[in-house]
């Protein structure tokens, strides 16, 4: 090495993910409420624990083609992390005791003594909801009492709004929210996301009409940038995936503003929780 050079320094996120990539993962128990094959497991020989979804586990999808769950969930974590939003923890593609699949950080939203979800996304009386909400749908309790569900105005909930429209997200539940013993939000569970056609269903429509917030347009500028040539998203998704991600952040940089919730779908996940 030439005299004076420095070696890059090891961040904590490299260590994190270098654990992710090579640690053995002892399988704790497996998510009773998953749609796909979901395992919790210990990174071997660390207190550190993750999320796997081995690929042989993903339930055939109608409009998602088979297998390709996993790498949607690593090229969300790439997409958010290249444009600089970290909002979703790190998650890599590797191989595991059920065979190949992803593995994600685990945020342990328990230490935190609420559920995924709490504070974020609620149902209110409908006439009372309160001020920092924002009313997405009106329905009836199990008592047949007229409600309103809404989510927190908060600036790191319209971020993660953002960042579901680069993705596509066809599935942002309220238990896919998640704050960590600091409070710092994440978005966990992305493989319905980086379709081709539009596809996004979500419980974050509160902001529709409003523009985007100024540090987001940012991040979006920074994001195009980086997937050209994209290289890091290649062998994840598609080349026509890739291609239609690239346009979203065209589109969304020339027209940076909330969409009204499309008239010719439906535009909820199911649950909402």
């Amino acid at each position: 090495m030439p005299e004076g050079q420095r070696l890059p320094a090891v961040t904590a996120q490299d260590e994190i993910k270098e654990l992710l990539l090579s640690a053995d993962l002892d399988i704790e128990g497996v998510l009773p409420d998953a749609s796909n094959l979901t395992a919790r497991v210990l990174l071997s020989g660390t207190a550190e624990r993750a999320l796997y979804k081995p690929i042989q586990g993903e339930a055939p999808l109608r409009d998602f083609p088979d297998g390709t769950l996993a790498g949607r969930e690593v090229a969300a974590y790439q997409v958010s992390a290249l444009g600089g939003w970290d909002l979703i923890p790190q998650t890599v593609l590797r191989d595991g005791p059920l065979g190949p699949g992803s593995v994600q950080r685990w945020i342990d939203w328990e230490a935190t003594g609420s559920a995924p979800g709490d504070g974020m996304l609620e149902a209110f009386a409908a006439t009372g909801v309160p001020e920092g909400w924002l009313p997405i749908v009106h329905g009836e309790d199990q008592d047949g009492r007229p409600v309103v569900v809404a989510h927190r105005d908060s600036p790191d909930l319209a971020s993660l709004a953002v960042l579901d429209l680069v993705l596509n997200n066809a599935d942002r539940k309220g238990a896919h929210l998640v704050r960590d013993a600091s409070g710092r939000l994440w978005g966990v569970d992305h493989g319905l996301t980086l379709h081709v056609q539009d596809k996004l269903r979500t419980v974050l429509w509160g902001w529709a009409g409003q523009p985007f917030p100024d540090h987001d347009r940012e991040r979006l500028a920074q994001l195009h940038d980086a997937l050209r040539p994209a290289d890091t998203l290649a062998d994840l998704i598609s080349p026509e995936e890739l291609t239609a991600l690239i346009a979203r952040v065209e589109a969304l940089r020339t027209h940076p503003v909330f969409p009204d919730l499309p008239p010719d779908r439906y535009p909820l996940p199911w649950p909402l929780w």
